[in-house]
């Protein structure tokens, strides 16, 4: 069974402000919404709260940057990149400061609609110099994030997971800046994936191994900068190619950024790229709107089917079947295990 947790950022942002008293936290009236609650409560000198004023909010801190401090702003990631872009590029990025930027609800993980449905952040940071983007794909990496991000030289924007989270990976493997998880090697097709679809695909890869498919799958948590060899290493030795998968828009994020290395590196391999294609989402369930979009485990087997050439039986009753099979392994067996031969 994987273990949930529960709203694991708002634990570690208290605990990580008790080791760092230079840490502030920023709101925009969002302040439950996005975890801080706790934080708030428990160092309310340290926290600020702007209201609906999201300019108002990255001007004041990198203020506070030029100061000394470390502000951690908390918002929705529509609020915090799209409506305040301006004073990101020109106040926090161009004179590289220390701001954290946290951004919750990431993509089509809400059913607030195109208004609350930031599919274009990663797109639109990666064009901004001096930004590091990184997005949590589980609780290890939710609880590992501010220190990763605190670490870092300029400002950082995260695409943050809240409420119930998954724990895919090991407690004791905390997230690594610039280094995609290997979670497992094949020599057919490389697949690779982000954020909540990571979840999706150790479903789809666990399927297609069990079909005789012989998969690299590969976990990526920093979007920039996007330069870990490994990741190009796997592509370039699937006889098939490969297949990314996003919660975001097609155009300008991870599917992007891996076309433009294989490019780049003249490394001949096709990629089928899902995610959001040129297109608006609409308000409804994160899994009626990841399975609408193509962002779940059968898309991610049809484009596989696509990749080898040939069908392969495989639909949500059997999907199901192998998440029983799962569940009744002993404790302690690796994620999405179907050739034991490939599993690192």
């Amino acid at each position: 069974m994987i273990e949930l947790v529960t709203r694991p950022h708002r634990s570690n942002l208290i605990r990580f402000g008790a080791e760092h008293p230079e840490l502030l936290v920023l709101g925009a009236d969002l302040t439950a919404s996005c975890e801080a609650d706790g934080f708030r409560d428990r160092y309310p000198e340290r926290f600020f709260s702007f209201g609906m004023a999201e300019q108002n909010m990255l001007g004041f801190a990198a203020g506070l940057a030029r100061e000394g401090f470390f502000p951690y702003l908390h918002t929705f990631s529509v609020f915090i990149t799209r409506r305040p872009f301006d004073q990101l590029a020109m106040s926090i990025a161009y004179p590289n400061l220390p701001v954290r930027l946290i951004g919750f609800l990431p993509g089509i993980s809400t059913p607030g609609g195109v208004t609350h449905q930031a599919i274009d952040d990663i797109a639109l940071l990666r064009a901004v110099p001096n930004m590091t983007i990184l997005e949590a794909g589980d609780a290890t990496e939710v609880e590992s994030m501010l220190a990763v991000a605190h670490a870092i030289d300029g400002p950082v924007y995260v695409r943050q997971l809240r409420g119930e989270v998954p724990r895919l990976f090991p407690a004791a493997q905390p997230l690594r800046l610039g280094q995609a998880r290997l979670l497992g090697q094949g020599t057919d097709l490389a697949v690779i994936s982000a954020g909540l679809c990571t979840e999706e695909a150790l479903r789809a890869v666990a399927a297609l191994r069990s079909r005789g498919v012989s998969v690299s799958h590969l976990h990526v948590s920093t979007h920039k900068p996007f330069d870990d060899p490994q990741l190009l290493e796997q592509i370039a030795n699937a006889r098939h190619g490969a297949i990314s998968i996003e919660n975001h828009s097609i155009i300008g994020g991870l599917g992007s950024a891996l076309a433009e290395q294989l490019a780049e590196q003249g490394i001949g391999k096709r990629l089928i790229r899902l995610g959001l294609r040129d297109t608006y989402a609409h308000g409804a369930s994160k899994a009626y709107l990841m399975r609408e979009y193509g962002l779940d485990a059968l898309a991610l087997i049809g484009a596989a089917e696509r990749l080898v050439g040939e069908p392969l039986g495989i639909d949500e009753a059997v999907l199901a079947k192998l998440a029983a099979d799962a569940r009744a392994e002993p404790q302690g067996e690796p994620l999405a295990k179907a050739d034991k031969s490939e599993d690192l």
